[in-house]
């Protein structure tokens, strides 16, 4: 919910240092100024976390049902520490933002929990572009915090 509590944690926790991590980042394509702007914002807040730049991989795709495909072949991998997914679905006049939406955001949780691996799904589900523009640093934003905490804490557990 927009402007809620988030309970976020302090940057100076333990969990929010990013100085180890491995990140790897899925963007789509579609609505790229909205997207292209996620990305800014979530890569520069890992950045600021201590996440090495070198150590944050971007991926593009041409829209969100292709995201969860690209976050699978990353997982394969066993490079990463945690992934973010980035998009951008505006509802039309159709049935197909639903589908999208809905499809898309199964598919990141099924990534996530076949791999272990923590994913922060900042795919923007918006009623229209007024709302993707309002939410787009901010979610950017929060999809780092979540990938660096959850890192963090699944090291932890």
């Amino acid at each position: 919910m927009f402007g809620a509590e988030k309970g976020t944690l302090d940057s100076a926790h333990n969990l929010m240092n990013g100085r180890k991590l491995t990140i790897g980042i899925v963007q789509a394509r579609f609505n790229e100024p909205i997207t292209n702007a996620l990305a800014e914002a979530c890569k520069a807040e890992l950045i600021a976390l201590g996440v090495p730049e070198k150590h944050i991989d971007l991926v593009l795709v041409p829209g969100a049902l292709e995201v969860p495909v690209a976050l699978g072949a990353m997982a394969a991998k066993l490079k990463y520490d945690a992934l973010v997914a980035l998009g951008c679905i505006i509802r039309g006049e159709t049935y197909h933002f639903e589908l999208v939406a809905n499809e898309s955001g199964a598919g990141v949780s099924r990534v996530s929990l076949d791999y272990q691996l923590p994913i922060a799904n900042a795919i923007l589900t918006t009623e229209n572009l007024e709302q993707a523009i309002a939410r787009k640093t901010e979610k950017g934003r929060d999809a780092a915090r979540v990938a660096v905490e959850m890192a963090n804490l699944l090291e932890e557990i």
